[in-house]
């Protein structure tokens, strides 16, 4: 084997052990942080707060989305938490596309790798397609498309103890502690998303590893029409977070890929990746995952042509 190619492989190993390390601390924690909020905030709250009759839930969960530095994926566990605590439809999908886009952290970024200007461009156009996104699927229906298994809450058990309850004999039935009932929900849940996470993580990894930054550049940052629907369907299988894709798109810059372009990429890439699309078939129907990758490109493209409109 050439030195090229074992340099790649060595590449996609690390990356696929980074990815899966952090990917699992970050899916663990934050599960079993949503899971602990779950015990303080009553489900009411949470349907009064981001209810989809009035128009406030829509920009609450934008708000929501804005100050939680979660990636695409880690966004997954808080989706579900929202689904279960039975929060408005169209609010869950303004935060499931806000999240990983609008946290400060990628607009501190943006803003001093390019420019304010920029940052502030792109903010504006995350915050209005993520809460128009929601809106649109809110009246279209697509809440149908939601598998009934994300609705479920964990079946509460009493132990073997209940197999034997008589009339004679009472039966004392010992609540588990709150927080080690919170871990075991936590375990189950992660134990049924790892197929899923491990297969996206190995995708990633292998592209991540494999496709050269040249490629990227020839196809994605030639000053023509389609270069900036490439660079947005590039940027969903690249996973890489928004955090490292803005220093690296930079570089791009430099290398002669055009600004709309970059603002595709950057959105594609933060918007949605490959592990989170495979992540999201536990959690919805085909339909609504066409429907998120759509409003992601979408968004993308939107952005990219904009850019390049009115700057």
């Amino acid at each position: 084997m050439s030195t090229e190619f074992m340099n790649m492989a060595q590449e996609t190993l690390n990356m696929f052990m980074f990815l899966a390390v952090e990917l699992t601390i970050l899916y663990i924690v934050i599960s079993y942080a949503v899971g602990v909020l779950q015990e303080y905030v009553s489900k009411e709250r949470v349907q009064a707060l981001l209810a989809s009759k009035n128009g406030r839930g829509y920009f609450i969960a934008a708000a929501l989305g804005a100050i939680t530095p979660f990636c695409s994926c880690s966004t997954i566990p808080f989706l579900k938490g929202l689904l279960k605590a039975r929060a408005g439809f169209g609010p869950t999908i303004v935060f499931l596309l806000s999240s990983p886009l609008l946290n400060p952290i990628i607009i501190g970024i943006l803003a001093v790798t390019f420019s304010v200007q920029l940052a502030v461009f792109y903010f504006a156009i995350a915050m209005a397609v993520s809460i128009s996104a929601g809106v649109l699927l809110e009246k279209l229906g697509f809440e149908k498309y939601v598998r009934p298994e994300a609705y479920e809450e964990e079946k509460k058990t009493c132990g073997s103890s209940c197999s034997t309850k008589t009339e004679q004999q009472p039966v004392v039935v010992e609540k588990p502690n709150r927080w080690v009932k919170i871990w075991q929900s936590t375990w189950k849940d992660f134990k049924q998303t790892l197929p899923y996470l491990l297969v996206g993580i190995s995708v990633g990894a292998i592209i991540y590893g494999f496709v050269p930054t040249e490629l990227i550049v020839k196809y994605a940052g030639e000053n023509k029409w389609y270069a900036i629907p490439i660079a947005a369907v590039i940027g969903i299988p690249l996973y890489i977070r928004a955090s490292a894709i803005i220093p690296l798109s930079a570089g791009l810059v430099k290398k002669g890929m055009a600004m709309g372009s970059v603002m595709a990429l950057i959105i594609g890439s933060a918007g949605a990746s490959l592990t989170e699309v495979i992540l999201l078939r536990s959690i919805f129907k085909k339909q609504m995952i066409a429907a998120f990758l759509t409003v992601v490109l979408g968004m993308a493209m939107t952005a990219g042509y904009l850019y390049s409109i009115v700057f």
